[in-house]
């Protein structure tokens, strides 16, 4: 075990936003044995203050699926792939002919951007007091997409994502990681949180097979087929579960705490 990279939301962060004591002890002993630690996330690099408040991490995080690679203590984006703008539009067409009432989201290295409806007007305020606009009028050439987001009230996740995949898999890459929300996260084609763990991992000189990566969602799947030892949350989705060559106990028992201490006492 040279590198562990953790997902946060379902993981090893609960719905309050809280890490648990023994999750921020393993990850320190980890750190402290000489493991490289990186954290990859749906989340955008704004959203990052339970690592930096709770953890104290101050290395590199993955964030949105893949799409950036941030410079936690820096606080600055090292690198990002980006939906260009026709495609995020041609794959906003198609979704609206399946369903009328979809709302449509943008997050970009520079901010976020939303349609009205998207959010509820609290989750807005949140948001920075974000005046929800169509995005035809409030992304401008010079906007980097990163993360192009879908949502409709009337279905199932899993339902949403089997639906708009086929259709629009030619223009973007698509996956969901909310549990109870149709809310679809699309990327650039190609890119996920595989492909960019791979690439930093290489760039340590560490490969698959000494990686132990921790997910729960959809959006996991791929970096935990690809690690050596891929843990899905015994909590997680059934998707994920199905993908992972190990399972690890659920959120709610400290899982990931669990498998960092046994597997550090092996080393």
């Amino acid at each position: 075990m040279r590198l562990i990279a953790s997902d946060l939301d379902g993981t090893i962060v609960g719905r309050d936003g809280k890490i648990s004591p023994r999750t921020v002890r393993a990850f320190h002993d980890a750190a402290d044995a000489g493991v490289q630690i990186v954290f990859v996330t749906g989340r955008p690099p704004r959203w990052l203050t339970p690592l930096r408040e709770q953890i104290g991490h101050e290395g590199m995080v993955i964030c949105s699926n893949g799409a950036v690679l941030y410079d936690l203590a820096e606080d600055r984006v090292l690198s990002a792939q980006t939906v260009p703008h026709p495609d995020l539009f041609a794959a906003r067409e198609i979704i609206l002919g399946l369903h009328p009432r979809a709302t449509f989201a943008a997050e970009t290295t520079e901010g976020f951007q939303l349609e009205p409806g998207f959010a509820e007007s609290s989750s807005v305020e949140l948001l920075g007091k974000i005046m929800p606009r169509p995005l035809r009028e409030s992304l401008v050439a010079g906007d980097s997409v990163v993360k192009f987001l879908a949502r409709v009230g009337e279905l199932e996740p899993d339902a949403f994502l089997a639906e708009v995949l086929p259709a629009v898999s030619h223009l973007v890459a698509v996956t969901h990681s909310a549990p109870t929300v149709a809310l679809l996260e699309m990327a650039r084609p190609g890119i996920n949180k595989a492909v960019t763990l791979a690439g930093y991992a290489d760039s340590l000189g560490i490969d698959a097979g000494d990686v132990v990566a921790f997910g729960d969602m959809p959006n996991d799947i791929e970096m935990l087929e690809w690690a050596g030892h891929g843990y899905a949350m015994a909590s997680g989705h059934p998707l994920a579960i199905g993908a992972a060559r190990f399972k690890a106990p659920a959120f709610e028992d400290d899982g990931v705490a669990r498998i960092i201490e046994s597997r550090l006492a092996r080393l």
